[in-house]
């Protein structure tokens, strides 16, 4: 674990130091968020493999996916998915690339998905997960509804946990359903125009609560994951915490005011993505450009099932 300090110093840390380099009284914010077997491959009417990604449940019952290749899931298609499943392509996405709207014609569909459909690992990993719970946080709770896992928190095993509480750091959740804005790369000339989706959010009472109650003691607020840092900070934009559920497209980048956050614990992200546009608004440019040359040079390992960095809100 990289840890970028309050002052800019760049130190190399274990991710067992954790507990030491938080204080008592400090508050970790996670996302509890639990990831479906969101990719389906399946084949088309002449047979052909094509693979979706499942990304949201729409209210009116059809699904956001991802097809590949998108020149198979044309506007009509219907897709054969293993022994029980079809996927009729309904609606066409003009915000990205293979994005596509499609009915699932079982009673049920997201059991079939559970059923039919294998843990949705990013493309570069190319080992199938025997066990798809390897691809959750010890923490996730409640009915599977990301496309991918918030991969910071994947950090924590059961007895990390119980070692942050003895150390008399607080815990709390809330939860964002990991989809496309999270995920999508940019892709235009201005990083300001770039599209963000909608994502649903919840954050929950009782951890508006706790981190009102570490503020006034003094504690920082310190975000597992940029996930959190989006559902805080878009229950806070006039300044003041709120909990409640909706969805959020807030895209943070540099300008942004934050007014819910002191500290991230974050994976090292790719160029050009949403989450390194993040980054870079919460500890400032040259901070994160500086760390990231450190841990290049001193071979952490990057993107989702690699390393992680501890560091401070730009002052």
């Amino acid at each position: 674990m990289l840890h970028l300090t309050p002052a800019g110093a760049i130190e190399d840390r274990a991710f067992l130091d954790l507990p030491g380099l938080l204080n008592p009284g400090d508050l970790l914010v996670v996302n509890d968020t639990r990831v479906r077997r969101a990719r389906l491959y399946g084949v088309d009417g002449a047979g052909r493999d094509v693979e979706l990604l499942v990304l949201a449940r729409d209210p009116d019952g059809t699904y956001e996916c991802l097809a590949r290749p998108a020149r198979l899931a044309t506007h009509g298609a219907i897709l054969r998915i293993g022994a029980e499943l079809q996927a009729t392509v309904v609606g066409v996405s003009t915000m990205h690339r293979g994005g596509r709207t499609v009915i699932f014609d079982v009673d049920d569909p997201d059991a079939a998905i559970e059923r039919e459909g294998a843990a949705p690992l990013p493309p570069y990993i190319h080992t199938n997960l025997h066990d798809p719970e390897r691809y959750q946080t010890t923490y996730a709770t409640g009915d599977p509804d990301s496309a991918a896992a918030p991969t910071a928190g994947l950090h924590f095993t059961t007895r990390m946990i119980d070692r942050v509480r003895d150390a008399r750091i607080g815990w709390s959740t809330l939860r964002l359903d990991v989809g496309l804005a999270t995920f999508a790369p940019i892709r235009t000339e201005r990083i300001e125009d770039h599209p963000m989706h909608e994502e649903r959010y919840t954050l929950p009472p009782a951890t508006v609560e706790a981190i009102g109650q570490a503020q006034r003691d003094g504690g920082r607020v310190v975000a597992v994951g940029t996930t959190v840092v989006r559902v805080l900070e878009t229950c806070a934009l006039d300044g003041t915490l709120r909990a409640g559920s909706g969805t959020t497209s807030l895209f943070i980048h540099p300008g942004h005011r934050f007014h819910a956050v002191d500290g991230l614990l974050t994976n090292f992200h790719q160029p050009r993505s949403s989450l390194l546009v993040l980054l870079a608004a919460f500890t400032g440019d040259d901070r994160w450009r500086s760390a990231y040359a450190h841990a290049l040079s001193a071979g952490y390992r990057f993107l989702s099932l690699g390393d992680c960095m501890l560091c401070w809100r730009a002052r």
